[in-house]
């Protein structure tokens, strides 16, 4: 073995120039040693933390802390008196040299001798000291044998001493350890390749395969520095190096392949390192909590077109994109050396410039997009046609991406190339995969500028959960999704609809436009309107396909605002929705489209509610387009017909009609409007059954067409002006979000009140949960005059770190003869109970209310009149009463944090 080496055989040759060592033996000397070692810590975080701030070079502070973290260790090595046979050995990123201000400090012991008693004392004295210290550190103690036996079943222990490094003791053991776990001993370079391929597609498939979040995990998403490590750890086993660095030359990277590598590492342990110091702790998700602060340092400032903290995050999706782009290429590369290299070669030609090896699609000859440029894009209709393709060859990529330059405005107003463009958007198979690959070898961006300028664009809201160019695509697989047989389950109307489309290629047209112009500042849907038709009309679309494209991106968010803001059982909302739509046609693209866009936005959106709301609205318009637009419903005959069902259905109950129509009174049309048969003859039986003054409530899994998927609640009680306040606080503190609230008041002095409510994961709640709802209501309002302060629950984490504050719009109905009142927020718990009791301190009466939670934002509609019944007509008033709505909704969140 090589001597041990002591205290007295300076092992470091350079000193950290902040780490005074000389006073540091002095504070050891006085045999203190705990407190000494926990202010070298302090002050070296103190002094890094500073020069990250002043932007010193990465590279510098993440070697150099590992190269501080070293010399502690080394000093409390010494501490201990350690026999014979011992060596330890950094592993992880720690054994790579690197450490970032929150990384775990991995650390192998490695013994000579299972017999481990006489250095026991030693083992368990170091690592205890350097809890006691504040190292946050990983440990193993094992010999060779253990080692390599576990490195055998477990590729992640064999990658780590692939990476280790000798700190102190007999170096030779760790010689050993390699020797003994190398390629030719476990984990061939292939075997190591097919594991650790699988482990990334695992990693991937957990952050949905993509990057593009919005709050994206910074080492572990595709992108992210386990992919670059991925490369590393691949090629470093495969070529038989030590780093990276050495494979210049070797033909695995190109040049221009190096620097992405290096500078997207360089931009990611930036913000890696950031986020550690910001955090306190290892935290590799970029949070909400931290992203606007992290603008700030990155030098970052608002402007009138976008935030800081949207340009950083667009830096930082630019970044990940490429290097997936380059995971991709390398991978490939090392998957045809590595797993294809002794495999049978399999030539198959398709046509005169590409053909098929062992799968894989590959240019015929090397010239081919330069003497060829359309070739650029005949490669993805080709894969689109062609399911057995498996993917493109490492040089194919690398030839597009040194290519792509040959895309420029001539290239665009080819027909030629529209008609392959076309032909893509047409093809049977992975028409989306398709996108996102020419998306990543830099293909679609010049081919469409406009998608250029969404790529990796980030929406700063909790609505959009994805990158405007990331939404699109999910947009646009659900589209594709809808033909699938499964969809006949999960979306009956859109599946449906989608087998007798005309032409999907203007589906999918209108996807791919809905949001193109997003973040240009104006209306995005007529923006994206004209870039839309655009395009339809350079890609030859006729002018009838052209006006329907254009439409649908114009409108590609009215249905859903009208199913959820406005009331859908009003046949005059129904008549003007078709007026708007005009035709069969054009309600079946809208319907996709808009179905496709929801669940693209944020999939937790589409609940069973929502779906019924979405298809009432489809239905119901569908048979107005039937009727024509020039014969509507009448509203008192749709009233009169709903009565005469409600009173034959309570004939079976032994009810006369002269009796039902005594319950009725003089209950106001909308009731009979807005209120199923079903329903009215349930409200009915129960209040004749009640005799009571006391308040009725009905609890029930709703059975209203169009109205699935939720719980309906029904009250009726003395007229009282504040019973919606009293309702939204006791539903609010079970946890029980209101979906849609219907108040009526009868001429008989009662109120009634309908609510459709959906528990905390979006969906109906549990029978076993009534009784629980019907006394908290009850208790409530029998304090309905001095109930408690509204909520309990708290303020999500991730609503804090969003500045939107509350917005009210106010106007008046002459027609209805209310006001409106419009209110737009970030969705908070207890804000109907807390707008609720605002309207109760302004003598506000409720007379209708459409709620509407678009994920974690609100946009919610409340008619509302003055204590006499009148629209509200004092300007002082209505501000008064917006500000109080603002201000109360915005300091919940000041509360609750």
């Amino acid at each position: 073995m090589r001597p041990f080496i002591s205290d007295a055989t300076p092992y470091f040759d350079r000193t950290p120039f902040f780490f005074d060592q000389t006073l540091f033996r002095q504070r050891l000397a006085d045999g203190k040693p705990i407190p000494a070692f926990k202010d070298a810590l302090n002050a070296a975080k103190v002094q890094f933390d500073s020069r990250f701030r002043e932007g010193e070079d990465i590279r510098t502070l993440v070697y150099e802390r590992a190269h501080f973290i070293d010399f502690i260790l080394h000093y409390a090595w010494h501490q201990f008196d350690w026999a014979e046979g011992a060596c330890l050995v950094a592993v992880g990123g720690y054994g790579r040299g690197e450490l970032h201000p929150a990384s775990d400090i991995d650390l192998l012991l490695l013994l000579a001798e299972e017999d481990s008693r006489p250095l026991l004392p030693a083992i368990e004295g170091f690592f205890t000291f350097l809890w006691d210290i504040g190292l946050e550190i990983g440990h193993s103690v094992r010999t060779i044998p253990q080692c390599i036996e576990i490195a055998r079943d477990d590729i992640t222990v064999a990658t780590n001493i692939m990476e280790s490094r000798v700190l102190f003791g007999y170096s030779d053991l760790r010689d050993q350890l390699l020797a003994h776990s190398g390629p030719d001993h476990i984990w061939s370079a292939d075997a190591f390749f097919e594991a650790k391929w699988r482990e990334q597609q695992e990693r991937h498939a957990k952050y949905a395969n993509t990057a593009n979040n919005l709050e994206p995990n910074v080492k572990n998403a595709p992108g992210g520095l386990r992919d670059i490590q991925m490369i590393s750890w691949v090629a470093k086993r495969y070529f038989n190096v030590r780093t990276i660095k050495q494979l210049e030359g070797r033909g695995f990277f190109t040049e221009e392949e190096y620097a992405i590598l290096l500078s997207g590492e360089e931009f990611l342990w930036r913000v890696r390192y950031g986020l550690h110091m910001l955090a306190g702790r290892g935290e590799e998700r970029l949070l909400f909590d931290h992203q606007r602060e992290l603008a700030t340092l990155f030098g970052y400032k608002d402007t009138p077109e976008r935030l800081a903290v949207e340009q950083f995050m667009h830096r930082y999706y630019r970044v990940v994109q490429a290097l997936q782009e380059l995971n991709d290429v390398l991978l490939q590369f090392l998957s045809e050396a590595i797993l294809q290299s002794g495999a049978p070669q399999t030539l198959e030609p398709i046509n005169a410039n590409f053909q098929l090896r062992n799968g894989f699609i590959e240019v015929a000859y090397t010239k081919v997009f330069l003497e060829n440029p359309s070739a650029l894009l005949e490669i993805f209709v080709v894969m689109g046609r062609d399911n057995r393709i498996r993917g493109v060859r490492a040089s194919t990529i690398r030839l597009i991406r040194e290519s792509r330059h040959l895309i420029d405005e001539q290239f665009r107003q080819n027909p030629a190339n529209a008609e392959l463009f076309m032909e893509l958007m047409r093809s049977p198979y992975s028409l989306v995969r398709q996108l996102k690959r020419m998306k990543r070898y830099g293909i679609l961006g010049r081919y469409l500028p406009e998608f250029d300028k969404i790529t990796g664009q980030m929406q700063h809201d909790l609505f959009h959960i994805y990158t405007v160019d990331e939404h699109t695509f999910k947009v646009m697989t659900n589209m594709r999704r809808f033909r699938l047989p499964e969809a006949q389950d999960t979306f009956p109307v859109a599946a449906h609809i989608m087998k007798r489309l005309p032409k999907p290629e203007l589906l999918y047209i209108a996807g791919l436009y809905h949001d193109i112009a997003k973040g240009r500042g104006g209306d995005h849907s007529m923006l994206g309107k004209v870039d839309a038709e655009a395009f339809c009309e350079r890609h030859g679309l006729s002018p009838r396909e052209t006006r329907l494209v254009g439409w649908l991106v114009e409108m590609h968010l009215l249905m859903s605002a009208v199913s959820q803001k406005q009331d859908i059982s009003d046949p005059e909302v129904i008549h003007k929705f078709a007026g708007i739509v005009g035709d069969q046609r054009r309600l079946d693209y809208l319907y996709l489209l808009t179905v496709a866009d929801i669940n693209g936005t944020n999939p937790d959106l589409w609940t069973t509610w929502r779906a019924s709301l979405m298809r009432q609205l489809y239905l119901e318009t569908k048979r107005a387009l039937r009727r024509g637009l020039e014969n509507p419903i009448d509203r008192h005959d749709l009233i009169v017909e709903t009565q005469q069902a409600a009173i034959r259905k309570l004939a079976d109950k032994h009810f006369s009609e002269q009796r039902v129509r005594s319950l009725w009174g003089d209950m106001g049309e909308d009731y009979f409007l807005r209120e199923s048969h079903l329903d009215i003859a349930w409200h009915t039986e129960a209040i004749a059954c009640h005799g009571s003054d006391e308040p009725l409530i009905l609890i029930r899994q709703s059975r209203i067409a169009g109205m699935e998927g939720a719980t309906q609640i029904f009250v009726r009680t003395k007229d009282q002006n504040n019973v919606f306040a009293a309702a939204a606080n006791a539903l609010s503190g079970l946890q029980l979000d209101i979906q849609d609230a219907r108040i009526y008041s009868s001429p008989d002095g009662y109120t009634i009140d309908t609510f459709f409510v959906l528990d905390e994961n979006g969906e109906p709640t549990s029978p076993d949960r009534f009784d629980l709802i019907r006394r908290a209501l009850l208790d409530e309002l029998a304090l309905v005059n001095s109930y408690p302060e509204i909520i309990s629950r708290r303020t999500p984490r991730m609503l804090k770190h969003f500045s939107m504050p509350s917005r009210t719009r106010l106007s008046n109905d002459l027609i209805a003869g209310t006001s409106v009142l419009e209110v737009i927020s970030p969705d908070r718990p207890g804000l109907l109970a807390a707008i609720g009791r605002v309207f109760l301190q302004h003598g506000i009466q409720l007379q209708n209310a459409k709620i509407a939670t678009l994920g974690e934002r609100v946009e919610d509609i409340f008619f509302i009149t003055d204590h006499d019944g009148n629209p509200l007509s004092d300007p002082a008033q209505c501000e008064q009463l917006q500000d109080n709505i603002r201000k109360a909704l915005d300091d919940i969140v000041g509360k609750k944090q």
